[in-house]
Parts: C-alpha cells; sequence; structure tokens
C-alpha cells in the first residue's frame, strides 16, 4: 500500500492518495482530502505533476489505512485512456463527470459536443441544475485532474438526478 503527495503545476494545495495503479499518462488513487479520510478516486495526468513524494507521513497514513482495512481497487469497467475516453466512462456510469484544467477550477458536466482535442459541455451546476447553453470550449491537453465517487460528486449526481426527474430529458451525445 503506498500513499503519495503530489505537487501539480498551478495547484496552490498539495494532492494526496492512496496509489491504486497508473500508465504513461495518469496516476490513479483514492483520494486522501485530510489525514486518514478516504473521498472518492482521483486521476492525475502525469505531465503536470512538479513533484512526488512518499516519506514518513505518508507512510503513517498507509499504516493507518491498512489498519481500517481500506481495498485498493480500480472500479469497475475502468480502464485508462485519453481525457475524452475517461470523460465518456464517467458519463456513462455516473451520469456526469468531474474534471479540473490549468485554472484549477472544477466543473461537473456532460459531453455537448466533441471535436479532435476540444469539448464543449452541459455544464452540472452545484445545485444539480443542468445548463446545456454552456458554450465554453475545452482543450483536453489542459486537464489535469479528473474526479469521480467523492462525497461532494456524489451530491451534485443526486441533485441532478432529482432536477431530471422534472425536467425534459436533455439528448445524448
Amino acid at each position: 500500500m503506498t500513499v503519495e503527495t503530489y505537487t501539480i503545476e498551478g495547484y496552490p494545495e498539495k494532492e494526496t492518495g492512496l496509489l491504486i495503479a497508473e500508465n504513461d499518462q495518469w496516476i490513479l488513487v483514492k483520494h486522501i482530502p485530510v489525514d486518514y479520510v478516504i473521498d472518492g478516486y482521483r486521476l492525475y495526468k502525469k505531465k503536470y505533476i512538479e513533484k512526488r513524494k512518499s516519506k514518513a507521513k505518508q507512510e503513517k497514513i498507509a499504516r493507518v489505512l491498512r489498519l481500517k482495512n481500506i481495498t485498493i481497487e480500480k472500479p469497475t469497467n475502468f480502464n485508462f485512456g485519453n481525457e475524452l475516453d475517461i470523460l465518456k466512462w464517467s458519463e456513462k456510469t455516473y451520469g456526469l463527470f468531474e474534471f479540473q484544467d490549468h485554472e484549477s477550477e472544477l466543473f461537473y458536466g456532460k459531453l455537448n459536443a466533441t471535436e479532435d482535442h476540444r469539448f464543449i459541455i452541459d455544464m452540472i451546476k452545484v445545485n444539480g441544475k443542468i445548463e446545456p447553453d454552456y458554450d465554453y470550449e475545452f482543450i483536453t491537453e489542459e486537464i489535469q485532474i479528473i474526479g469521480f465517487e467523492s462525497d461532494y460528486f456524489e451530491s451534485v449526481r443526486l441533485l441532478m438526478n432529482d432536477e431530471l426527474k422534472g425536467a425534459p430529458q436533455l439528448k445524448k451525445v
């Protein structure tokens, strides 16, 4: 069991996680926002990681997680891919996705349109309302973190599903 802390380009705070798997582009962790608390999954894009460490503090966290019998498993049907592949997987699995870009702003959404390395989303606000006319064009390369299954993610998902019960269905991409 390995716990690591990551310094990510442009982010004011360091990120800590329980390492699950990695490939050439991504690191998949169970996110540790504070102390010994596990809150969902995070994917960190390696090209934006400035520093990666696992020392005494991280070893202590790993010890506590072992004592708590925390499991190290990839989410069901998860496979590494490019940014759009992972966002599509998240949307198919959970109904939405969450990502942070180079501005370190957090976005929730559904894919509206994709073209080469650019995409437009139907933004999901924190109250669960879907804004289909959100026309900002994102660049896939600028995604630094993708998250899912955190408490906040699940709360937005529940609110979104509740909103959709009373609203006409949006088109699927």
